[in-house]
């Protein structure tokens, strides 16, 4: 038991130093995105990709829904009897630690949308803009009647929820991080693809969500008590 709690605590420590790595990694990017967002933009309103892409990426859409996600945890649930309630505790400890981490940083984009307007490319006029910051405000919109949603591009909240489902998937089952991180990044680029952000949108909400799941999965389970005899 001593040595499966060692390796538990060293990856508890380890994985959350990884994802801020790669969440700070992430935020440096969005920022020099922003150069580039109109141009990307534009492209993808006039280029679609072939058609299976097409359905690899918008299949990979569930990764970062919360709908979607919420079943693949719960599959994790049924599949995985080692997350599972057991005597001595654990099990719901290290799933409840799961969840945190996958919804955290989506539901912290969605405060953010909720302060900063910022036009998706889809409701944006962007042929004069040179620069992503432009799209900051509701200057630059196409729309004469646009939607709330049509002005809560920033941060990418579907990016934010794949990313911490990846950030605690990884945690738990390391052998298949690629395999996360892939389908993560996936997800993402369906949200450029389609319009629906831009590639700074989708850079910091997967840094945001995996900042914020270094956050959740950073916690130590709880210790238990251990019986005391004699004198201190």
């Amino acid at each position: 038991m001593s040595g499966t709690t060692d390796v538990r605590d060293s990856r508890s420590r380890l994985v959350p130093r990884r994802l801020l790595a790669t969440a700070a990694l992430l935020a440096c990017l969005g920022v020099a995105a922003l150069a580039i967002d109109p141009a990307v933009a534009i492209w993808f309103r006039t280029h679609r990709p072939p058609r299976e892409i097409a359905r690899l990426l918008n299949f990979s859409e569930a990764f970062a829904h919360g709908t979607g996600v919420a079943v693949m945890l719960a599959a994790v649930f049924a599949l995985d009897p080692t997350i599972r309630p057991r005597r001595g505790g654990g099990g719901w400890s290290d799933f409840a630690r799961m969840v945190a981490a996958t919804y955290a940083g989506g539901l912290a984009a969605n405060l953010i949308k909720a302060t900063v307007a910022r036009v998706r490319p889809r409701a944006a006029d962007l042929a004069e803009l040179t620069s992503g910051l432009a799209t900051f405000g509701d200057g630059v919109l196409a729309m004469a009647d646009p939607g709330s949603s049509d002005i809560a591009s920033f941060p990418s909240g579907h990016a934010a929820t794949a990313a911490g489902l990846a950030a605690a998937l990884c945690w738990r089952y390391p052998h298949g991080t690629w395999f996360f991180a892939t389908v993560a990044t996936l997800a993402a680029l369906q949200r450029v693809v389609s319009s629906a952000h831009y590639p700074s949108d989708v850079a910091c909400g997967a840094a945001l969500g995996l900042a914020a799941a270094a956050a959740c999965l950073s916690v130590s389970p709880r210790a238990r008590l251990q019986p005391t005899s004699g004198m201190d």
